[in-house]
Parts: C-alpha cells; sequence; structure tokens
C-alpha cells in the first residue's frame, strides 16, 4: 500500500514521475479535466449569483472511480496538476469530485512540476504548497465568462444566420482581426511610386548599387516620384553626370539575441521556421515536456511549455554558459546572464520561460530518441535559449554618400548602405524568423574613400506599386493577439482551430482567408455588439481575470457587471434584428424569369444570386463580379504536361485546370485533400484526410484511397470511444439533436452531447417519443 498517491494529469507524465518517486508514492493520471460545466442551457445559475452546476465528465467517471478507490488506500493525497490556472482549477475540481476534505479525510497538498526531472520532482515534493483558491476563482470565472457568451451568442446566430454556428468571447474578436483585414485590403487603393539607382564602378573595378536620396539638397520622399515620364525626365538628367564618393560614414551595431521562448513567440517562431501549426507546436512541445525515453529511463526534455515569462533560472544560465564555452569558445559566452522582461499584455511570470531541462543534452545527442517532428521543435527551443545566453553580434555599418561632382544645373546625390559581421556572436548559433516580407538585406560595399571617381555604368529607374496590409498567418495573428492582451496564449491553437472547423476561415499556405459566412457573422457581431467584439474590451476583460487570480477582485462582482449589460442587449437586438436584414443583400439587377429584383442570399456554400420572388420564382446564379474574371495563373504546375494550372470557376466551385487545355484535360482540385494527423482504424496505415465531394459536401476518408475506401461523413475526432475503445469517435450537427460525440461504429450506442438543439415553442411543448422495437415494427413497410 502507497503512503502517498500523487495525481497529476497525462499518464506519460505518471509514469515519468514514479520512477523518480520509488517506492511510498503511487502516480495516477486524471486524464486531464475531470469536472465541467455541461454543454447545455442552465449550467450556470444566474439568478443565484452565476453558481455553477459543474457534473463529472462521462469520459471520467472511470478515472474517478479509480482514484477513489487509491484514496481509500492513502494517507496523503498530492495533488500535482499543471502549474497555471487551467491545472490549479483541476487539482480544486478532483478534490470536490473525489470527496476530499483537506485536513479531515485525507491531507492534501499541492505541488507544481515546472520540468520533469527527478531533482525538480524531488525538489517540489519536499516543498509542497497548498491550492490557490484565487486561481480557481480566475479559472471559474474566465470558463463561466466563455460559457454565458456562447451560449447565449451563438444561438442568437442561429436565428439570425444559420444552425450549427458559434460565437465565443475571445474567438469572435480573432474573427474580426481576420475579417478587418480582409476589409482593409479590400478597401486599398494602390499608389504607384518610382525610384532611381545607379549602378556604379570603383577605381578598383568593384561594382556598387546606390540609389537616388535627395535633390539639391532636400531629401525624396517615398511618392516624389509618381510617375515614368519624372523618373524618365530625371534618368536623362541624372545620365549626363559624372559620380563622387562626397562622404562615408561608419559606426559600429552591436545586435541582442532575442528572448528565450514563451508560448506565444514558440507559436510564432514554429510556424515561420518549421511551417507548424500552433495545435502541433503545443502538442509536440507536451510530448517534450511530459518525458522521453533517451536511453536511460523517460526524462522531460524541456520545462513547462504554457509560460508567458521569459526569465531562466541561475542553473540553467550556468549550464548554458558551460556549454556555449565548449561549442563556441570563452568569447561566446557572458560574463554575467542576460536577463529579459516581458513586453506583452497581462503577463503572468510565474515560471520560466521554455527551455532545455538539461543544456547539455544537445539536439544532436537526443536526435536519436525523437521523432522527427519532436527533434526539430527541440533544436528551435534549444537554439534559442542558448543562443539568448550567447555574446552580441558586433556589425560595422557603412554608409557612402555619393554626389555629381562637379554638378551642372541640379545636385543629385545617391546613398549606398551596407554592414559587415566583425563578431557574429550570437548569429553563429541562431536569428529569429520576421513576419516582413519585405526586409531588405544590406549587402557588402566595395573598398572606398572620399573625393573617388566613380565610373556610372547605368541609371535604373524601377517601377513600385505600394501594397496591401498582408493578410494574418498563424504567427502574425498570434503576435497580434498577445500585444493586443486578448486572451490568453495557451488557448490561442484551439481558438484559431475553431474557426477554420466552422468554416468562418480557411487556411491556405499558412494564411487566413476569412469565408463568405465568417463575414456575415463578423459584421452582424461588430454592428449589434461591438462593445463585446472591441480589442480594448477583450483585453480589459483579461485584466479583471488577472486580477482576480491576485486576490484584488471577487469573480462574482465581475460577472454581474458584464452579464447586465450584455444579456440587456441581447434580448433587445433579438427582436429588433431579422433575419433577412442580415443574410440578403438588395442588387440593382432584376431577374431574367420574372423581373423581380435579384437579392444576394448567404448559402451552405457561400453567396449567390437569387430571385426576390421565392418560392414562386427559384432562379439562381452564381455571384460573378464585374465581368467575367479571366482565369488566374497558378503557382501549380501540371503533372501530366508541366504546363501552369489556371485557377477556375466552374458548377462546383473553383478548381485547376491545365493551361494547355484542349490538347491536355487534367484537372485537380484547388484545394488538396487536408490532413486530419488522425491514423486510419481501418488499414492503421493511412491518414484520414478532409475532402470535399463534387457537390461540395466535405466528407472524410483514407489517404490510401483506392487501396483503403474507409469513409466518414462526420467529423472524426482523436479521442476513442469509452464504450467500445473504436479508435475515434465523431462529432455530428444537426437541428433536431444539437451537436454530439459518437461512435461511428452502427453496433455501438455511445453518444454525448455537447451542444443541446434549438427548440421551438412546438418542439418544446411535445418532443417526439422514442422509437421502441414496436413502433419500430409498424412503420415498417408492409410486404406485398
Amino acid at each position: 500500500m502507497a503512503n502517498s498517491l500523487v495525481i497529476v494529469e497525462s499518464p506519460a507524465k505518471a509514469k515519468t514521475i514514479e520512477k523518480f518517486l520509488g517506492k511510498g508514492y503511487k502516480v495516477l493520471a486524471s486524464y486531464g479535466h475531470v469536472r465541467a460545466l455541461p454543454s447545455k442551457q442552465g449550467s450556470v445559475d444566474v439568478e443565484h449569483d452565476f453558481e455553477p452546476r459543474y457534473h463529472v465528465l462521462p469520459e471520467s467517471r472511470r478515472h474517478i472511480e479509480l482514484l477513489s478507490k487509491e484514496v481509500k488506500l492513502s494517507k496523503e493525497v498530492i495533488l500535482a496538476t499543471d502549474p497555471d490556472r487551467e491545472g490549479e482549477a483541476i487539482a480544486w475540481h478532483l478534490l470536490e469530485a473525489l470527496g476530499i476534505e483537506d485536513g479531515k479525510s485525507h491531507q492534501v497538498k499541492r505541488v507544481t512540476f515546472h520540468e520533469i526531472t527527478k531533482g525538480a520532482v524531488q525538489a517540489a515534493i519536499e516543498n509542497p504548497g497548498r491550492i490557490s483558491y484565487n486561481l480557481v476563482d480566475a479559472q471559474q470565472a474566465r470558463a463561466i465568462l466563455d460559457y454565458l457568451v456562447g451560449f447565449n451568442l451563438s444561438p442568437f446566430l442561429w436565428k439570425k444566420i444559420r444552425y450549427g454556428l458559434s460565437a465565443g468571447r475571445v474567438q469572435s474578436v480573432a474573427l474580426r482581426l481576420v475579417c478587418d483585414r480582409e476589409k482593409e485590403i479590400q478597401a486599398f487603393v494602390s499608389e504607384e511610386y518610382w525610384t532611381i539607382d545607379a549602378l556604379l564602378k570603383s577605381s578598383g573595378g568593384k561594382r556598387l548599387r546606390a540609389r537616388l536620396a535627395a535633390i539639391d539638397g532636400r531629401r525624396l520622399g517615398k511618392f516624389d516620384i509618381g510617375n515614368e515620364q519624372e523618373a524618365q525626365k530625371l534618368t536623362a538628367a541624372i545620365e549626363r553626370e559624372d559620380y563622387t564618393v562626397t562622404e562615408i560614414s561608419r559606426s559600429e551595431k552591436r545586435r541582442n539575441p532575442a528572448a528565450p521562448f514563451t508560448t506565444s513567440t514558440l507559436q510564432q517562431e514554429a510556424s515561420r521556421k518549421l511551417g507548424y501549426s500552433a495545435r502541433k507546436t503545443m502538442s509536440t512541445a507536451q510530448k517534450l515536456y511530459e518525458g522521453i525515453d533517451i536511453g536511460e529511463g523517460a526524462v522531460g526534455l524541456i520545462t513547462y511549455m504554457r509560460t508567458d515569462s521569459v526569465a531562466l533560472s541561475e542553473v540553467a544560465t550556468q549550464e548554458a554558459r558551460e556549454v556555449i564555452s565548449s561549442l563556441f569558445g570563452p568569447e561566446y559566452a557572458l560574463a554575467q546572464p542576460r536577463v529579459y522582461k516581458s513586453k506583452a499584455k497581462n503577463v503572468q511570470e510565474a515560471h520560466e520561460a521554455i527551455r532545455p531541462t538539461y543544456v547539455a543534452n544537445t539536439p544532436e545527442k537526443v536526435k536519436p530518441h525523437l521523432t522527427s517532428d519532436q527533434y526539430r521543435l527541440y533544436h528551435l527551443i534549444w537554439n534559442r535559449m542558448v543562443a539568448s545566453q550567447m555574446a552580441a553580434a558586433i556589425l560595422d555599418a557603412t554608409s557612402v554618400d555619393i554626389e555629381n561632382r562637379p554638378s551642372t544645373e541640379r545636385t543629385f546625390t545617391f546613398r549606398a548602405t551596407g554592414q559587415v559581421i566583425r563578431f557574429p556572436g550570437f548569429m553563429k548559433l541562431y536569428i529569429e524568423g520576421t513576419d516582413d516580407t519585405e526586409e531588405e538585406q544590406e549587402g557588402l560595399l566595395p573598398p572606398l574613400s572620399e573625393g573617388e571617381r566613380l565610373q556610372r555604368e547605368q541609371i535604373l529607374p524601377e517601377q513600385h506599386f505600394t501594397q496591401p496590409p498582408p493578410r494574418f498567418t498563424e504567427a502574425s495573428l498570434v503576435k497580434t493577439l498577445e500585444e493586443n492582451g486578448i486572451g490568453r496564449p495557451s488557448t490561442y491553437a484551439s481558438i484559431m482551430n475553431t474557426l477554420v472547423l466552422r468554416k468562418y476561415v480557411r487556411l491556405e499556405k499558412r494564411t487566413f482567408f476569412p469565408e463568405d459566412v465568417g463575414m456575415v457573422v463578423n459584421d452582424l457581431l461588430v454592428t449589434h455588439f461591438p462593445q463585446y467584439v472591441d480589442y480594448e474590451f477583450t483585453a480589459r476583460m483579461e485584466e479583471s481575470l488577472d486580477a482576480i487570480s491576485r486576490g484584488e477582485e471577487q469573480w462574482r462582482p465581475v460577472l454581474k457587471e458584464f452579464w447586465d449589460p450584455f444579456i440587456g442587449l441581447l434580448r433587445q437586438k433579438e427582436r429588433e434584428v431579422s433575419k433577412e436584414e442580415v443574410t440578403t443583400e438588395k442588387t440593382d439587377r432584376s431577374c431574367p424569369k420574372c423581373e423581380q429584383p435579384l437579392v444576394v442570399k448567404l448559402g451552405r456554400s457561400g453567396k449567390f444570386l437569387a430571385c426576390s420572388g421565392f418560392p414562386d420564382c427559384r432562379h439562381t446564379e452564381p455571384l460573378a463580379t464585374e465581368g467575367k474574371e479571366e482565369p488566374l495563373v497558378s503557382e501549380e504546375k501540371c503533372e501530366k504536361c508541366a504546363a501552369p494550372m489556371l485557377i477556375k470557376q466552374g458548377r462546383f466551385g473553383k478548381y485547376l485546370a491545365c493551361s494547355a487545355y484542349p490538347e491536355c484535360k487534367n484537372i485537380q482540385p484547388l484545394v488538396k485533400p487536408k490532413s486530419l494527423g488522425i491514423t486510419c482504424p481501418d488499414c492503421k496505415e493511412g491518414d484520414l484526410q478532409e475532402k470535399k465531394s463534387r457537390y461540395g459536401k466535405i466528407f472524410y476518408s483514407c489517404s490510401r484511397y483506392p487501396k483503403c475506401k474507409f469513409a466518414l461523413w462526420d467529423l472524426p475526432l482523436t479521442q476513442p470511444c469509452p464504450s467500445c475503445g473504436f479508435p475515434l469517435t465523431v462529432e455530428k450537427t444537426t437541428k433536431r439533436e444539437g451537436t454530439v460525440r459518437k461512435c461511428p461504429q452502427e453496433k455501438c450506442d455511445f453518444r454525448q452531447l455537447l451542444v443541446p438543439p434549438e427548440k421551438g415553442e412546438k418542439e418544446a411543448k411535445a418532443a417526439p417519443a422514442p422509437k421502441t422495437a414496436a413502433t419500430k415494427a409498424k412503420r415498417a413497410p408492409k410486404k406485398s
């Protein structure tokens, strides 16, 4: 019998920790959350001071039963859930679900593991604490707030747009960012401007390129050369002159490394450098944190991956100094550790930055024990942390001014800049990525001296056009959300995933494009609930939640302050806003069949034109832009003849067609099948992919088709069936049943309600009776 029961969240972590603790300790997993607010109306009693009505999750019941048996056999319970607000709340929910009274039935301790190493685990066990009820209250407030918004705004969207849509406190603000950026792009008016470069040769025969920077001592603005006529006129004048170096400026620049990773910056950099989604980054980091066998038993390779902190422990910086001196030389190491401060809003610097648990575990040393994804992410984390403690890079920056000497009528000043790395410092190991696609790299300049005459080889006028702001990538959206204090970085992966699953946005080449339904939902929320999708309002709510976690505010008054005006506005808008107002737009066109006005309607596949005389007239047509669109040339090449593929519009949407038609009739879907990262349960070899049928309906099938013909109409989930053990379950949404999670096996009756159906008055008064064997037999067709 174990004296101490240690409860963690993950079974993988449980195995690693039990090995470190040895006899006298039993380590079991809760498998994540054990209690939650039921996915139905009435789970929060707003009339009784927002009292939550939690229930034990169906999939957690057997885990609670097992834990209850072990609790009875143990003298003390050590709650070792994750070291964040969510982990603190899970610890409290475990006490409630297990019926443990602290100090009465059992001695209860709370410990946190910022890293899963033997020393860290044993130190935490020796220095236990108590559950922080301020953190629990902050997490409760967040869950209740998200429930109140989601379970009241979502039904509003069902009534005013269509069934199955969802709204969320942070999700809707993230959608607004994407939609607002799209509107900026659509409204953007490109402006023309010109630059003039001179290709020159030094007396030593070396070439350099300089740009026209000033005329008669006046610095040129971006739009001062506005068209080709002005550019050609200046070019003609410049070509008549001879040029001399008039001034050389040299300066030393020191460049410091980026801070070690936080949750947000890890997601951004993994997207830029590795092409990982935020979800993939976090799931891979979770495995590195929980423990991997690297030849000496399982051990955590990185510290806890949900953190806002950029701090490093003294032990970590000392280890880094030793490794840097060994691998790169003592000149690359720092005498004193470099200390960073976070710049983001609402930072919770409770623990360390994300770093390797042992810096001596170099990426190459652990590579044989890791998968490709794990190795690449560990390599990134290791490089970033070690580089943060390396010496600054030293660069020699040079600026050269060149003028026409002697000048005839006007003085033209050209400028060339360049830089040389004198000492690479941290740049020898790692350079942070950037979202700026137009960042210019300064090159190396040839040796020059003041007064040196240069040979003019060519004058190069070049036309440019201003570009609209870029659409959000996963990296830039995460960065913007964090900079504005919207939500918590640990939730960004699920928020972006929800936007894609709800078909509010699509992700193409890691860039977000809003869909028609996403734009309509955003317009409705911005027009009628502007304060609740306002960036500042959402950030202020995060500040209130932070204040609760510090014990500065009580959670119930914060919820009341939000709820009263919110529900009042919602009830008002339910009366005032009509579905037609939201989903129908007038046009100046008439129906070719009945002459009634055509209107723009929102359908399952986006917007289309329809006759306003429906249902008497059922005329519809695609929503075309001005004139007929010319097919766009894509970046794809035809795999049959290597000709460019064109993006064309067909009856079932856009598709790729070979430009060599009719000689080559190859066509391909525009959106390639998207892997879900779920192994096919039938063949165990392929992955399940999201595909579209010829009629545009989404389905899911094995990547090895036609060898494997496993397919589903409903969205597969990675959670196995708790009833029959089938490797996956599916999520299905219908008007009658709402959103349910169920087993795809016909013989299994597992079914879990996630979102209840919207009941009308008639349905509420008389719900259909359940089908019995007798009614089924009665309704069966008679044999003739």
